[in-house]
């Protein structure tokens, strides 16, 4: 074999062995990206969809800690519950609660994250302050607001009737009312920190010459606000809106915390009345079938995130 034989097969195999390399190189990326998934699956898979796969067999049951063995009884249990007063009164409240806290919260955030937007001095210590209700503990904040709202030494009475808006102290939590305002403003007290931060990421890559660029032009506020802002925080807004719908729909420590979903079952919304049924009443299979129509209260939310993510990824 000639030299140009051999330097001609070298030059052919080159690129062939270059080539197959890559290819094992991704390969083994892949797998060992699979790898890094499997502690995630693993746990998600022990954590929420054994106990949810429980919970769905459950509902087909009739099962209290009373009675010895479940009786399997079909669809009757969500026949029950879909004929029982007390289930869309809980459904009715949950609506309420959903929405009144995700408006509030969304737009008490977004008028923070334009004014933490502005520059001027103290904006960081300002920002970092404003964090602090999103990392305390959800349970301390409600025991926080129930000593604001307490019937007799409570923050909330001191203040009105200091500035004579009340003649006596209110019983603030022991009214429908009083409890409802209470709990919505306890949630939205903890959600404005974590909305602001996403409104806030948003502004931060916006042009602030087309802002300014516009101003020139002679748009008010509420133009720039209109015709620019929102516009593009469009994307993130409609992601803060699912994720602030799905975390309400969960809401169960605050509520409890602050309301024992009380007075008369006015702010006993589904994930009360889940753990009503199962740890106050024991009835397991009743509390599963609740359990099952409060997630698909949280799905058609939890559907629209997730496309809205697979559209971003794309």
């Amino acid at each position: 074999m000639s030299v140009a034989d051999l330097s001609g097969s070298r030059l052919t195999d080159a690129p062939v062995s270059a080539h197959a390399r890559r290819g094992g190189l991704k390969a083994g990326e892949g797998r060992f990206g699979v790898l890094l998934l499997v502690p995630a699956l693993c746990a998600f898979g022990l954590v929420v969809m054994w106990p949810f796969l429980q919970a769905l067999a459950y509902s087909f049951f009739e099962y209290t800690l009373y009675t010895p063995e479940p009786v399997w009884v079909g669809i009757a249990n969500f026949q029950k519950v879909l004929s029982d007063p007390g289930f869309w009164e809980s459904l009715t409240v949950t609506a309420i609660y959903v929405v009144l806290t995700t408006f509030f919260s969304i737009v008490l955030g977004f008028a923070w994250a334009l004014i933490l937007n502005e520059p001027f001095r103290g904006r960081d210590v300002m920002r970092s302050i404003s964090l602090l209700p999103w990392i305390m503990p959800s349970v301390v904040t409600a025991f926080l607001w129930g000593w604001i709202f307490n019937s007799r030494y409570g923050l909330l009475n001191y203040v009105a009737m200091s500035a004579d808006l009340i003649d006596y102290p209110q019983a603030w939590l022991s009214t429908p009312s009083g409890a409802m305002a209470a709990v919505i403003v306890t949630k939205v007290w903890l959600s404005i920190p974590l909305f602001m931060a996403f409104f806030l990421a948003g502004l931060s890559s916006m042009d602030r010459q087309q802002i300014e660029a516009a101003r020139v032009d002679g748009a008010g506020n509420f133009s720039v606000l209109k015709d620019h802002i929102i516009p593009h925080l469009r994307p993130v807004l409609l992601v803060v809106i699912v994720l602030a719908m799905i975390g309400n729909l969960q809401q169960f420590d605050t509520i409890w915390a602050l309301t024992g979903g009380g007075p008369v079952r006015a702010t006993t919304v589904l994930s009360v009345e889940v753990y009503r049924r199962a740890f106050e009443q024991w009835d397991i299979g009743m509390a599963a079938t609740v359990g099952v129509l409060w997630v698909a209260t949280i799905l058609p939310p939890a559907y629209f995130y997730l496309r809205q993510l697979m559209k971003g990824a794309d």
